[in-house]
């Protein structure tokens, strides 16, 4: 057991949710790294799937797909709670399934909170701002993770909200090269200053996982981030550059630099939005 200044962590993912909103390949052993970034302990590791017992029965692929895909996440310490899909008829007679961890998580979620001093949960889904609510009266700290179509409402009521895009190999970048954060590597982050009337802005993006997440200004030493000059004609075409400054929209791009000045930002080229 994790010594009395330890603090304990507990990590919900609601696979269905993150799956279909952009984080399918999310890396379940880099989301335990970020959750316990400050050397906190992971007591609770939850993973929420749906299984369809029924196309499991018909298709051995998707069967052994699923099976082969939550053993991996149990490898990586999580537990794994399946949601086996019910199957109705309407009054039409037409079949229909019905699969939803939601509750399943919550009543999981407010009972380990007891021993619990930090929450992450990994979820978009706005049911959970309740839960979260009730989870911040008992005492702790709520932390949300997602990646797109993520509820403004539970985005505000969170203790923080992380974009899931943001954090270092959370998800793989396409292609080989150098690692994230290196000069020549492709990285995410978003546009946090922009200069209209000369066309021009600085990315902000997460170099490492670390305790120091509140340091953004990349300026300073203990700040884990770092900052990459852009310019306008350099974003993709479908970026509307009245909107920014702004964090959510999620930019994936190469950082290069074009001199020998170290002294110089880097800058941001082959800019593609993930997120919009």
């Amino acid at each position: 057991m994790p010594g009395n200044s330890a603090i304990r962590v507990g990590v919900y993912v609601d696979v269905a949710n993150i799956g279909l909103n952009g984080g399918y390949r999310m890396q379940f052993d880099v989301l335990r790294e970020f959750a316990t970034r400050d050397g906190g302990v992971a007591l609770r590791l939850n993973a929420y799937v749906v299984y369809d017992d029924v196309k499991g029965q018909e298709d051995p692929d998707y069967r052994k797909r699923l099976r082969l895909y939550h053993a991996a996440i149990r490898d990586m310490g999580f537990k794994v709670i399946e949601k086996r899909v019910r199957w109705y008829t309407d009054e039409n007679g037409s079949r229909y399934g019905k699969a939803n961890t939601d509750l399943d998580m919550a009543v999981d979620v407010l009972l380990q909170s007891e021993n619990l001093d930090r929450l992450l949960l990994a979820t978009g889904d706005g049911d959970f701002v309740r839960v979260v609510k009730a989870l911040q009266n008992k005492g702790c700290r709520v932390e949300v993770l997602g990646f797109r179509n993520v509820s403004q409402e539970l985005k505000r009521e969170a203790d923080q909200f992380t974009s899931g895009y943001l954090v270092p190999n959370l998800l793989p970048v396409p292609g080989g090269g150098p690692a994230w954060g290196e000069l020549g590597g492709r990285v995410r982050g978003y546009c946090y200053h922009y200069d209209d009337d000369k066309g021009f802005g600085f990315m902000r993006y997460l170099k490492l996982v670390s305790d120091k997440l509140h340091v953004t200004d990349g300026r300073l030493p203990d700040s884990p981030y770092a900052t990459a000059f852009f310019h306008v004609s350099n974003l993709p075409g479908e970026v509307d550059a009245r909107r920014l400054p702004a964090r959510d929209l999620i930019f994936e791009f190469t950082v290069q630099r074009l001199d020998d000045d170290p002294r110089k930002d880097p800058v941001a080229v082959d800019i593609e939005a993930v997120a919009y």
